[in-house]
């Protein structure tokens, strides 16, 4: 591969629609995400001052969004539908942002009424300028957003509801936090961001730094899964989830859209295995709308896709046998 440090023009990637990020390349045209704003907590206790509480708390999500997306199957995992409320926002963003409409898969704010999500912000917030994203955990009873830092929501979500949550699906367990959050750190950094530095960077020396370590680390994990059916061996855990919304949308996006092609998923026969057995699994598979992720990245990134236009495939066979039945730590 060529190596160049030119390095082109920043990009606003506000207004390009990237989740609202306010970013812009750093000094060698690399993609640099933004912190998120709103990181309050959740506890069982109310120690937090947000006690976690049925009824009380509603997840402003968006199905084409991997942060989001992850929030989503941690909270059917749990089996807390009935415990913290959902509605999600149009997939496809214009210069305002997320937007609360009526659609296939999308609906109005059942909650504030809000037109777009960036009034949750500034209601939170007056005079809010910060990147307005999904997910967005809402409070009822304060009238104001508790997080939009989606690591901790998917957290609280798993740990903090146990009084109504289904107790047999622990996917953060004291003893393996430690291996979780270091796991979570490398996928983060290279896989799930990853795959952004790819398709966001503005110079050819930011895009081939950012391609080499993401498949770098999926040829590790591709190694990895051959022996344990999940990344942790026999048990489902947060790490499983945060890598497979990736997965999930690789092929049909990131491939093509962000550049991130070495490979295809389907090229790893572990990860492609990997990655059906979850889907067939309702909280994987029911929550994953592939028309809104297709329609979201390639509607609404003009600079990396102009004309707009949605690729027809790819054909993949979600349901077909991943055969990791068998396998164990």
């Amino acid at each position: 591969m060529t190596n160049t440090s030119a390095v082109a023009s920043p990009v606003d990637f506000s207004v390009h629609g990237d989740y609202g990020l306010k970013s812009s390349a750093g000094a060698k045209g690399d993609f640099t995400r933004p912190p998120y704003s709103f990181r309050d907590r959740v506890t069982a206790d109310g120690s937090s001052g947000y006690p976690a509480e049925p009824g009380r708390y509603h997840l402003y999500v968006s199905s084409a969004c991997p942060w989001a997306h992850r929030s989503i199957i941690v909270r059917a995992l749990k089996k807390l539908e009935n415990v913290v409320s959902l509605s999600v926002v149009d997939p496809v963003r214009d210069g305002r942002g997320w937007a609360f409409r009526e659609g296939p898969g999308y609906t109005a704010d059942p909650v504030n009424g809000f037109t777009l999500l960036r009034e949750a912000y500034e209601a939170s917030d007056p005079g809010y300028d910060g990147h307005v994203s999904v997910p967005v955990l809402w409070d009822r009873q304060t009238g104001r957003i508790v997080s939009n830092n989606f690591p901790d929501i998917t957290i609280d979500l798993g740990t903090q509801f146990e009084r109504w949550a289904d107790t047999g699906v622990d996917l953060y367990p004291a003893a393996l936090r430690p291996e979780i959050d270091a796991l979570n750190d490398r996928i983060y950094a290279t896989v799930n961001n990853g795959v952004y530095r790819c398709g966001f960077a503005v110079s050819q020396e930011a895009y081939e730094e950012a391609v080499a370590e993401l498949f770098a680390t999926l040829d590790d994990l591709e190694k990895r899964l051959g022996t344990g059916r999940y990344l942790l061996g026999d048990r489902l855990t947060e790490a499983d989830v945060r890598l497979w919304v990736t997965l999930a949308r690789f092929d049909a996006v990131y491939v093509t859209h962000f550049k991130a092609n070495l490979r295809r998923l389907v090229d790893y026969p572990n990860l492609w295995a990997y990655a059906r057995d979850l889907y067939q699994r309702p909280a994987f598979g029911g929550t994953t709308d592939f028309d809104h992720i297709k329609r979201h990245y390639y509607g609404t990134h003009p600079q990396i896709n102009p004309t707009r236009i949605v690729p027809a495939g790819p054909l993949l066979d979600w349901n077909a046998p991943h055969g990791r039945e068998g396998l164990s730590s």
